[in-house]
């Protein structure tokens, strides 16, 4: 287990009137003081994006007077964040997420200057975005852009704190290659290896219960203020686990993975983590139509077999009327193959298009050569033929 580290960032000169007023339940705690404050005051934290995680992140990292705080996001506020993206209102729908963070943290404290890099992060930019900052939260929910912070803090030397949620769990860890003493940890030490394609749902996918974020997020911002302040014992070398239902925090060790290799330069991350299988690119190169060409299909009355390969619980939010639903994963194990129609063309989607190119691919080698699947999913339709229907 890691000791209490050394603080990541020397204090500002000096702490005004107004911040004194502003920060004196902080400063009574003898642990953080005026020296912890002005430690905070000269910080600079990077939070990768303002969504989930973020967002309460973000209002606590403001609230606690950290000096200067980044925002990385490129996205939009849409009516499905509000369950859980606090940082953002009814009035910021359609508006970019970076924009309206940076108006509720200046609501929250007008003493922190905020950074805004509304862009994608990628391997080109990581390095000069991260390159200002003394620590960085990563809220982000694919691991493309996981491995992406990852590598990009050990090439800087850089400490993150990782947080990750998904239905009622949660996952929170500090990671640092150069700690002192021998300490060091990354991403990698604990997850080598990303997961196969389709493997793990996103929150999309899958769902997060709102307030679950709010559960980790605040986790992360005490990890940020005991790195930045060099209090407590950080979760370097720690994997934290909250399990809502249980309610239950545990911590499981991490040690550094002897078959680690030095991570020497930023790769292409999509193709690392295969963000769709070779085998769904494949078979749906050639073999997609979109939610208009379904349409057609059922105006001209086809005779085939629209097969919807979402779980049972999605379908009952929205469906396409005429869908049968098979879930994928009763596709992908074979189970579900007897059900299916033999004497007439098979039809698939999903939500968005990727668990219906992975079934498709299934199908394809099953036999069911002209097995087709719908781009953009049950949401394209939604959106291009049924704007009534609802979208989650």
């Amino acid at each position: 287990m890691a000791g209490s580290l050394p603080p990541l960032v020397e204090p500002a000169e000096e702490l005004t009137k107004d911040e004194v007023a502003r920060y004196s339940r902080h400063l009574i705690i003898p642990d953080v003081g005026v020296d912890g404050q002005k430690r905070l005051k000269n910080a600079k934290v990077l939070v990768v994006g303002a969504g989930g995680l973020g967002s309460p992140a973000l209002l606590y990292l403001a609230a606690a007077g950290v000096g200067t705080l980044g925002i990385i996001d490129f996205d939009v506020v849409d009516e499905s964040n509000l369950q859980r993206q606090v940082i953002h209102g009814v009035s910021d729908v359609g508006k970019p997420k970076a924009v309206s963070a940076k108006e509720s943290v200046a609501e929250i404290n007008p003493f922190v200057t905020v950074n805004l890099h509304q862009e994608q992060l990628t391997s080109d930019n990581a390095l000069d975005v991260f390159r200002g900052y003394d620590l960085i939260l990563d809220g982000t929910d694919n691991f493309a852009t996981r491995y992406l912070v990852n590598d990009a803090a050990v090439l800087l030397g850089k400490p993150y704190v990782w947080g990750s949620i998904f239905r009622f769990e949660g996952q929170v860890s500090v990671f640092w290659e150069d700690a002192p003493n021998g300490q060091g940890l990354n991403y990698r030490d604990l997850y080598p290896e990303p997961p196969p394609p389709g493997m793990v749902p996103s929150c999309a996918e899958g769902g997060v219960l709102g307030v679950l974020c709010a559960s980790i997020g605040s986790v992360m911002v005490t990890e940020a203020i005991k790195l930045l302040t060099g209090i407590g014992e950080p979760l370097l070398g720690r994997l934290m686990v909250y399990d809502a239902l249980e309610m239950s925090y545990r911590t499981i060790k991490i040690r550094k993975d002897p078959e680690s290799k030095p991570i020497e330069g930023l790769i292409d991350y999509d193709a690392f983590c295969g963000v769709v299988s070779d085998d769904a690119q494949q078979a749906a190169a050639g073999h997609t139509i979109t939610p208009k060409e379904l349409k057609d299909k059922f105006d001209r009355a086809e005779n085939f077999a629209l097969i919807d390969v979402r779980e049972p619980h999605e379908y009952e939010i929205v469906n396409i009327p005429g869908a049968v639903l098979v879930p994928k994963d009763r596709i992908l194990s074979g189970e579900a193959l007897a059900e299916l129609p033999q004497d007439k063309p098979i039809v698939l989607h999903c939500k968005s298009g990727a668990r219906s190119a992975e079934a498709l691919a299934a199908l394809h080698k099953a036999g069911f050569g002209d097995a087709v699947h719908v781009g953009g999913g049950v949401l394209g339709w939604a959106r291009d033929v049924d704007p009534s229907l609802p979208t989650y």
